[in-house]
């Protein structure tokens, strides 16, 4: 529990830092790696689920209905609520009995340390994204990186059997752990051409 809790919180605190390098407000034309959505889109899946998701469900609570519907970059202070709110969802995850037990999914019970590293891989993927979107950089640890790698490794086919995830990036020569995770993920980790 202690390498994962110190992985959500360093990856929690690189996507404040992302968010904050995002800017008031995100545009809605800005493409992003997710095809799906655009700038904003992304910005409003990532706050919902990094930050809220991972608080709600250390809570056992259910996402209330305002927070689905909610377009959180509408308040030009977002990035500073998003920090404060994923410093909340850390903190509910700091108790160790939080990690014990299942948390109701809405389709069945999942134990909590599961849940808790898809939340992780959430936060991190679509930081990455969000970073890639805006020209900046989602830096995390070699450690973090493995965790990263890890847990995409254990739901890559799965993601991909429902559309969660693109096809496998294939990387030439040495990559990190990082790297390897977007690229499994369908994500491309090379630097984009000038």
């Amino acid at each position: 529990m202690k390498n994962a809790y110190e992985r959500m919180a360093e990856c929690a605190a690189e996507s404040a830092r992302v968010a904050r390098g995002v800017g008031a407000a995100p545009q809605a034309a800005t493409a992003t790696p997710c095809r799906e959505w655009d700038l904003r889109e992304l910005v409003n899946h990532w706050v919902l689920y990094s930050a809220h998701g991972l608080e709600h469900r250390a809570l056992r609570t259910p996402l209330p209905d305002e927070l689905t519907a909610r377009d959180f970059t509408a308040d030009a202070d977002w990035p500073e609520r998003y920090a404060a709110q994923l410093d909340r969802a850390v903190a509910a995850w700091s108790d160790p009995a939080t990690w014990e037990g299942t948390i109701d999914t809405g389709h069945g019970s999942t134990p909590a340390p599961d849940i808790a590293r898809m939340l992780v891989m959430e936060t991190a993927l679509h930081g990455w994204d969000v970073a890639r979107a805006t020209g900046q950089e989602f830096r995390l640890s070699g450690p973090a990186g493995a965790y990263l790698l890890e847990s995409v490794e254990g739901t890559a086919e799965l993601y991909r059997r429902y559309d969660g995830f693109a096809g496998e990036v294939v990387l030439s020569g040495e990559a990190s752990d990082f790297a390897r995770a977007l690229a499994l993920s369908g994500r491309d980790p090379r630097p984009v051409a000038a």
